[in-house]
């Protein structure tokens, strides 16, 4: 049985983990395989850019020396993404710099299928069109709404893994969230008013 991101599922990752603590080294290329699409959607979704790579890997690294201190049985996705969500802040501080929505939007966009040439151009200007509003909405929003939306829906989190994952209670994780959806709807709704479509006369 495999997970969404076609990795291992809680089962199989407690045989790995045992087996690394074990003095098994190498089983740990398995949780790295597993885990690394969503550590660098999370490294790029809070700015590490051209670092991500270097950031997940780092990571990695990380989370193995600290592998002794792990949970026994908890779900290594949400520890694993708060060490890469710490990762990329220090790097970004490091550098001195937050990277540009426009360029945050282009990283998260880029591993998406492409469209294909028959689709409608309209269609992938609309589509382009929301992705551009949605980013653009979440960096209105707080450091809190921010992190509960971007791990419960861009990094694909349920409630506890987010919960895990940003080290607050699930009443916590559900507070957060509803407040955060009402304030993106808000702005995007308002968006929508002040934009080029809800400027144009109805007939």
């Amino acid at each position: 049985m495999r997970t969404r991101e076609g990795g291992l599922v809680d089962a199989d990752e407690a045989v790995v983990i045992a087996r690394v603590r074990a003095g098994e080294p190498e089983a740990y290329a398995e949780l790295v395989r597993a885990h690394t699409p969503v550590a660098l959607r999370a490294a790029v979704a809070w700015g590490a850019g051209a670092e991500a790579e270097d950031v997940v890997q780092q990571a990695f690294f990380k989370a193995y020396r600290s592998l002794g201190r792990f949970k026994e049985g908890s779900a290594f996705r949400p520890w694993l993404l708060r060490i890469v969500v710490n990762e990329t802040r220090n790097t970004v501080r490091s550098a001195g710099r937050q990277r540009a929505v426009a360029d945050r939007e282009a990283d998260l966009l880029g591993g998406e299928p492409q469209i294909p040439e028959s689709a409608d151009p309209a269609v992938a200007a609309v589509r382009r069109e929301r992705s551009r509003r949605l980013l653009d909405a979440l960096e209105g929003l707080s450091e809190d709404h921010r992190q509960v939306v971007i791990h419960r829906y861009l990094l694909e989190l349920d409630e506890t893994e987010t919960a895990q994952a940003l080290g607050w209670p699930k009443g916590t994780v559900k507070s957060r969230l509803s407040r955060a959806l009402k304030k993106l709807g808000l702005v995007l709704e308002e968006g929508l008013r002040d934009g080029p479509e809800g400027g144009e006369e109805r007939g």
